[in-house]
């Protein structure tokens, strides 16, 4: 009697990636099934490179969930004068919540995505394609999910990858790639949440650190820590976002220097190893990650010293703490 194989959940969102990864999980052994959440009223579908894999496929619909854990918080996060990472929300409350535990429950060994990460020995790495690397995004997950995790693309490359979907025949080895947050294709985020709360922002006060008024905005939801370009005010030389004052209205404008800082405040920290004295920390996704001091101040917080200032870090991004390659934990920037 042959031995039954292991079964694997693929989460098909209709791109390469996530294709590909199907096609590696199937050719590692695993019985495979394809599954595409509807999001948001979003459907890329991923019926047809199902098909052509051979693989049976079906919907799950998250649409309300998604809502209500990753749109409400965002916008929310928005009019409090935060920056925050919906991709970061999506994949601990969506992916790898409601997804995980729907895979789970229908008895499946493994959930794979077509993320850019690696597991080793059980623990969150970086992908072997430092300018693909996603490992920034999966910072809320944890041993037990990982152990129940695949991320066959790890070790590849975006060439690579597509050149597998090509040999293959899978109709998406030549799909282009988003840029953007899914449910705001456009990047127009202050409009997307006039339109979410059915009303335009409030305008405010643009002001200096001393508290004099420079100028008017258009509202706190088009502004982040650190932005210069599309501040739409000129005061005859380069000024950035220094703070945003939800109670107020205010921006303050300040220097470049004064964006600057040496330490930051983490909430929410979830850790995938034991906690360090010191660590590499990637405060934004792409940023150049600092060597930083942690102290645990109690209450799921953590407090970093920089060995460096860094630029503009802003309330409500992740922070993600690295040990070499290896992701040791990440929390929200307070």
């Amino acid at each position: 009697m042959s031995e039954k194989k292991p079964r694997a959940l693929i989460a098909m969102s209709g791109g390469v990636d996530s294709s590909v990864a199907a096609l590696l999980t199937m050719r590692a052994g695993y019985e495979c099934s394809g599954v595409t959440m509807t999001l948001f009223g979003l459907d890329a579908g991923a019926e047809r490179d199902a098909k052509i894999l051979g693989i049976d496929h079906h919907r799950v619909d998250f649409t309300d969930e998604f809502m209500a854990g990753v749109i409400e918080p965002f916008v929310s996060s928005y009019e409090k004068g935060e920056t925050p990472n919906p991709c970061v929300v999506c994949n601990m409350t969506i992916k790898f919540g409601m997804l995980y535990d729907y895979a789970v429950s229908k008895g499946f060994d493994k959930l794979v995505t077509g993320h850019y990460a690696r597991i080793e020995e059980g623990r969150l790495m970086r992908a072997a394609d430092s300018s693909k690397d996603q490992s920034y995004f999966l910072c809320g997950l944890t041993p037990e999910k990982l152990s129940r995790v695949l991320f066959p693309l790890g070790g590849l490359n975006k060439k690579e990858v597509r050149a597998l979907a090509d040999g293959a025949g899978l109709k998406c080895a030549e799909k282009p790639e988003s840029q953007d947050i899914c449910f705001i294709p456009d990047g127009g985020y202050a409009e997307f949440i006039a339109g979410w709360r059915g009303a335009a922002p409030a305008k405010g006060d643009f002001v200096d650190t001393s508290g004099r008024v420079l100028g008017r905005h258009g509202g706190i939801e088009r502004y982040t820590i650190g932005q210069r370009k599309g501040l739409g005010i000129a005061l005859g030389r380069p000024v950035f976002v220094k703070e945003i004052r939800p109670g107020t209205g205010e921006v303050v404008l300040a220097d470049e220097e004064e964006v600057y800082s040496s330490g930051i405040e983490i909430t929410e920290v979830n850790m995938l190893s034991e906690i360090k004295e010191r660590a590499q920390i990637m405060i934004r996704y792409g940023a150049k990650p600092v060597w930083a001091q942690l102290c645990d101040i109690g209450g799921g917080r953590l407090s970093a010293a920089f060995d460096e200032p860094v630029r503009a870090p802003a309330k409500g991004q992740a922070a993600v703490m690295y040990d070499g390659d290896f992701v040791i934990g990440g929390g929200v920037i307070s």
